[in-house]
């Protein structure tokens, strides 16, 4: 099986006032840290951008390993990103690992585990709690691409709550959402 990465960096990051995609952790920005992570198991890496897009391009520190392709209509949400992600994944992929650039503390077991599941869809949970990345199958695809830009991935992933394995994983990093500067000087605090 082979699945395309696909990383969601479009957003204004307006309560984070800079682009999250460039926060540093750990020695890496945001957005480099994830992109090797998925690289080792994904192929192609998909970076969307959106607000700022040369700025955000002229700060990824390995941009070889990535594709990137840029959302116009980024304003009209996350899931507009994720739809202009999906239009570039490679028609030989079997699926994709998805996550927003505000989730890098994700652990490379993790999407291991959840490359290794075989699932349709996987998601992985920590002590009980559900986080990113997801991983779905080429099939919902079309699905997803089918809804309204201003729509919600979880209509698509509810639809199909029979098929969804949830992965138990020891990656409390799964749950790392980065919105604003409190909740990034907790990440800090984890390094």
């Amino acid at each position: 099986m082979s699945y395309a990465g696909l990383i969601l960096a479009a957003g204004e990051s307006s309560r984070m006032g800079s682009p999250k995609a460039l926060l540093e952790f750990r020695g890496e920005t945001f957005v480099d840290r994830l992109i090797r992570c998925f690289s080792e198991y994904c192929s192609p890496v998909i970076v969307v951008l959106g607000n700022e897009p040369e700025v955000v391009r002229a700060g990824v520190r390995s941009p070889v390993k990535a594709i990137f392709v840029l959302n116009t209509d980024y304003q009209r949400g996350q899931f507009s990103s994720m739809q202009c992600g999906l239009r570039a994944v490679p028609a030989d992929a079997d699926g994709v690992l998805f996550t927003p650039v505000d989730h890098p503390n994700v652990e490379r077991a993790t999407v291991a585990k959840l490359v290794a599941s075989g699932a349709p869809i996987a998601i992985p949970q920590y002590i009980g709690r559900h986080g990113h990345p997801v991983l779905f199958s080429r099939s919902l695809i079309p699905e997803f691409l089918a809804l309204p830009p201003d729509s919600s991935a979880k209509s698509v992933v509810t639809r199909y709550s029979d098929r969804t394995r949830f992965v138990d994983v020891t990656d409390p990093g799964i749950l790392d959402d980065v919105d604003d500067p409190a909740a990034y000087r907790r990440l800090l605090e984890t390094a």
